[in-house]
């Protein structure tokens, strides 16, 4: 520790400035309940590149989402800053390379809703498999005829999960509950993980051709781009179904509209779209910062929003009451660690990142 940090912490131990952004109403309640006493904390709406700077140019620590860019410009005109406490596992929305530079913390949430997000494919899943949606519009007709409700058994399908960190173990779990036969793809294999739950890894290609359910649960990342194009839904089973609660980038939209017209995809569920960032509220759709490319994302989303066989949510397989507790209550855990000199959860702020 420098003696600039050491100073930070002798000085703010006792009643540490803390700032808050993107805090919701009821998150508030939750933090005020949970903070210690002595904290000086403030809590925003908004976000970082939204709110005026100088309310929180004193902020010795920040807690943020995914919304709030802290880039270099903004991080530049937080002089006190010396810690940053995201509220997510991901942190590509901080400069961590200026961080590193400027000796500023940043911690993050590295797992609170595996369960979670598991229980939301399945929600999904169950959610095709029985007509649940088209069920419901037909009923609110007062319609109860079962012409065309008719689904389909889980037990003893082919459940093809890409990805098995702890999500996908979980979605495992909960399959083998419904006597699906499991298989898996990831570069990474945790073969002690198959053994213990019973699922075998097999090769990319393999995967999409035997599958009756295929579930994403892997990052975006160079490689993992448009993972489900055109050639992937070339290999899958006539009649797959197709659950994404992962990242929205990890399918190509317009590949799998084409793969919905030729009936290869029954259905879909996601609860993540491909550039569902590129809107974060209607009035962006007036502002300078919204380019033709993203417009015509949201066009391509629209249309898949949609189509009959298609079951869209608005990225909420993380959002249970539990898990966004966790989120909070890990976040102030990460902060008074750091305000006891023994940081947990501090991703790599390396140099070059």
């Amino acid at each position: 520790m420098t003696l600039n940090q050491q100073q930070f912490m002798t000085d703010v131990s006792a009643a540490p400035v803390i700032v808050f952004l993107e805090v919701e109403a009821w998150e508030e309640a939750i933090l005020k309940r949970l903070c210690p006493p002595a904290w000086r904390a403030r809590y925003y709406a908004e976000e970082a590149d939204r709110i005026d700077l100088d309310k929180i140019g004193d902020a010795q620590i920040i807690s943020v989402f995914i919304y709030s860019d802290l880039d270099a410009s903004v991080l530049s005109q937080l002089p006190s800053l010396r810690m940053i406490a995201t509220r997510s596992t991901g942190y590509d929305h901080i400069d961590t390379a200026f961080c590193h530079k400027h000796n500023i913390v940043v911690s993050n949430v590295p797992s609170y809703g595996a369960n979670t997000v598991a229980e939301h494919t399945f929600a999904l899943l169950l959610s095709l498999s029985r007509n649940i949606y088209q069920a419901r519009e037909r009923t609110l007709r007062n319609d109860f005829s079962f012409h065309g409700l008719q689904g389909f058994d889980l037990m003893g399908k082919v459940l093809g999960v890409i990805g098995t960190g702890q999500i996908g173990q979980h979605v495992i779990r909960i399959a083998k509950g419904f006597e699906m036969r499991v298989l898996a793809y990831d570069p990474h294999q945790d073969v002690a993980a198959s053994q213990r739950l019973g699922f075998e890894y097999v090769g990319f290609d393999a995967l999409l051709t035997r599958s009756d359910v295929i579930s994403l649960h892997c990052p975006l990342t160079a490689e993992t781009q448009h993972l489900i194009g055109t050639q992937a839904f070339k290999k899958m089973k006539k009649g797959v179904c197709l659950i994404n609660t992962a990242r929205g980038g990890l399918i190509d939209t317009e590949a799998l509209l084409w793969a919905l017209d030729e009936e290869i995809v029954a259905g879909a569920g996601l609860d993540v779209l491909e550039e569902e960032e590129a809107v974060r509220e209607e009035r962006e759709l007036l502002s300078g910062r919204f380019d033709g490319h993203k417009l015509q994302a949201v066009l391509r989303n629209h249309v898949l929003a949609k189509h009959e066989q298609v079951i869209i949510t608005p990225h909420i397989a993380f959002n249970s009451r539990e898990a966004v507790e966790r989120i909070l209550q890990t976040t102030l855990e990460n902060i008074s660690a750091y305000l006891a000199e023994a940081p947990t959860n501090v991703v790599d702020v390396c140099e070059d990142s």
